[in-house]
């Protein structure tokens, strides 16, 4: 409990500073994870090379270094939006583009499931839409059960509803479209010791979630992504809505899972350097398949590719 008071505290700390100067530090602690043989570093550089072989050595090197910057303010930031007044974290949302296609997938009257990547602030995302619509959230319990509290009530705090990732959790989601609200879930995870079936995520075979499309298949609720792109010099953050491919909710789930990551990626796309590539998204290979993230198996540092 006393490390989880220290880190409660340390939130707070930075919840008042400046976002620019938050963002600020977040470059120049990207710098550092960037400058040493980091396991961050590694893992971006070769999730960067396995999804744009066609970048040039020194366009990968550069898309590392600005990713590790932006890893960093997804940490930082957790102080202002998880402790400022929620009023003053509304202010924070300069730009909001695409709320219509939330609106018109609630007013079918099934509910709306929100699929929020691992892009840009998605920490922002869950707090404006829980306050304006009524919403679950799927979310894993913290490993230190003394420190579940800081997100879970940090999250919370807007109006969302948080639920664990059990049969639990997932009857609350069914509940939640039931009553025509919407359920957040994270669509690009590697559910490593849960269902799932590989589907190609920037041609590469990744294994992938298949609870989002059985929810939307069963429910008949529309899906729509939702991501808060960085803006400039700590400026804010700019939401973006967007309907998801129709086949997200296809009865063959390796469809649906190709669907769901090709939204993912249409998403990615739009600020590749906001996507949390130090996250071991091919973690998981099919059978008889090695490692990707072994050692010296692949690298895009162009100055010394053995040392990753």
């Amino acid at each position: 409990m006393f490390q989880a008071r220290i880190v409660e505290y340390f939130l707070r700390f930075l919840a008042h500073i400046p976002l620019p100067v938050l963002h600020a530090l977040g470059s120049f602690a990207g710098f550092l994870l960037d400058s040493f043989s980091s396991v961050h570093r590694r893992v971006a550089a070769i999730n960067i090379a396995l999804c744009f072989p066609h970048m040039s050595p020194g366009e990968r090197r550069a898309l590392v270094r600005t990713t590790l910057g932006e890893t960093a303010r997804t940490a930082l930031e957790m102080g202002p939006l998880w402790f400022l007044p929620v009023e003053r974290v509304e202010r924070l949302i300069r730009e909001v583009h695409g709320e219509e296609h939330v609106r018109a997938g609630l007013a079918a009257g099934k509910g709306l499931i929100l699929a929020v990547p691992h892009l840009g602030s998605w920490e922002a995302v869950g707090l404006y839409v829980g306050k304006r619509y009524p919403m679950t959230s799927l979310y894993r319990p913290s490993r230190k059960p003394a420190m579940d509290y800081i997100a879970r009530d940090g999250r919370q705090r807007s109006g969302a509803t948080l639920v664990p990732t059990d049969a639990s959790g997932v009857k609350k989601l069914y509940e939640r479209l039931q009553t025509g609200g919407i359920i957040a879930i994270l669509p690009d995870q590697d559910p490593r010791y849960g269902a799932g079936v590989f589907a190609p995520f920037f041609g590469i075979v990744a294994k992938t979630m298949v609870l989002l499309p059985k929810m939307a298949r069963r429910s008949g609720a529309p899906v729509v992504y939702a991501w808060a792109r960085r803006l400039p010099r700590g400026a804010g953050f700019a939401l973006h809505f967007s309907p998801a491919p129709a086949d997200v909710a296809h009865s063959d789930l390796h469809i649906a899972a190709t669907a769901m990551n090709a939204g993912v990626e249409d998403c990615v796309r739009r600020a590749p350097e906001q996507y949390q590539w130090s996250y071991k998204r091919f973690r998981s290979r099919p059978d008889g398949e090695p490692s990707l993230y072994r050692r010296r198996a692949l690298s895009c540092d162009s100055r010394n590719e053995d040392t990753l």
